[in-house]
């Protein structure tokens, strides 16, 4: 029986990987992306163990002292957290900030409280630092003294000491991906595509941007991609040409993913009710940790314990010092340099490290 010619001997190739584009290799992507669901079970759990920590501080201090305090829940603390994340748009017209770093800053007050609660750490204080990291990371540096003398009642021990904390609690990954670079994006195919209304596609844009920045007050950014936020931005502005971009882009199916985005835009990007976050705000006098409260008897306590703690470590490497430096003398302590001893161990005692 003859042999088909036409039959090729060669192993088919496998199929490409789809190659990763640079959002998907980011830090955002890898590890600031999550569900609904999730985000409110770490809101939860955050809230449930801080209120079981402080109210073990409050019952070790005065026994039955925690029964009539109400303690912050989940929503509640995120209702604060908004309303300062609303604050920032206003500072960073005051001092002349692009837009940059107003949506970094918001970007990180969000995250920051994402591994922390209110009731150990304010938002007042805790955005005024973010934002001044996030000048610095979008290369718009202020110094301290000129930072906070042009916002009442701040001092700059009140945005530094909070500093390390904050880039600590990002994980030190200041980069942020934002949606209004890739509304950018998208306006610029637009006006590339045949059929785009000439006339009116600049106040498109602008409204499209005014829903971009709305977006910063909801989690959109910590579940969806920055284009899609873009895209959901775009099609509140104007379905048809949200639409007409999908479709040049082969990418129909992306209309059906922005829906939910569009919905938390227009739902969740109100500023909150003043007077709900005033009572949050009160409540929040009474339940904060106490070790946190600067002149309060727990907070006093901590500290002399942890006084207490450093001084025992800077004497034992004191005295590690010294056995050290007597143990390498082959001539003994007499011949020894004492005043190099002495220097040495001094030393030892002043370093907090």
């Amino acid at each position: 029986m003859p042999v088909p010619t036409d039959v090729s001997s060669e192993t088919p190739e496998p199929p490409r990987k789809r190659q990763r584009t640079l959002y998907e290799a980011s830090t955002q992507y890898r590890n600031w992306r999550f569900s609904t669901a999730q985000l409110s079970r770490i809101r939860a759990s955050l809230n449930e163990a801080a209120v079981a920590a402080i109210r073990n501080t409050f019952e070790a201090d005065l026994p039955g002292s925690s029964s009539d305090i109400s303690f912050l829940n989940a929503d509640e603390e995120c209702l604060l957290v908004k309303l300062y994340a609303t604050k920032i748009p206003q500072l960073c017209a005051h001092f002349g900030f692009p837009e940059e770093v107003e949506a970094t800053a918001i970007s990180y007050l969000k995250r920051f409280y994402l591994k922390n609660t209110v009731m150990d750490w304010h938002p007042k204080n805790v955005m005024l630092t973010a934002l001044f990291l996030a000048a610095k990371t979008s290369n718009q540096p202020i110094p301290i003294d000129a930072y906070t003398s042009r916002i009442p009642k701040t001092s700059p021990s009140d945005v530094l000491d909070l500093e390390f904390l904050v880039a600590q609690s990002l994980g030190f990954e200041f980069t942020i991906w934002h949606s209004y670079r890739a509304l950018w994006g998208i306006w610029l195919d637009i006006q590339s595509l045949p059929d785009h209304p000439k006339d009116s596609i600049a106040e498109i844009y602008n409204t499209a941007k005014s829903h971009a920045r709305a977006a910063r007050l909801t989690d959109a950014e910590l579940i969806y991609t920055p284009s899609q936020i873009a895209l959901a931005a775009f099609s509140l502005a104007s379905p048809n040409l949200a639409a007409l971009w999908a479709h040049a882009k082969s990418s129909d199916s992306v209309l059906q993913v922005i829906e939910p985005i569009k919905q938390m835009i227009l739902q969740d990007s109100r500023t909150p009710d003043v007077e709900a976050v005033r009572n949050v705000d009160r409540r929040l006098k009474l339940c904060k940790n106490p070790e946190k409260v600067v002149g309060s008897r727990v907070y006093l306590a901590k500290k002399a314990e942890e006084e207490k703690v450093a001084a025992a470590k800077r004497a034992k490497k004191a005295e590690e010092i010294r056995k050290t430096m007597e143990e390498n003398d082959p001539f003994g302590e007499h011949i020894a340099d004492k005043k190099k001893l002495d220097d040495a161990v001094n030393r030892a005692l002043e370093d907090d490290d």
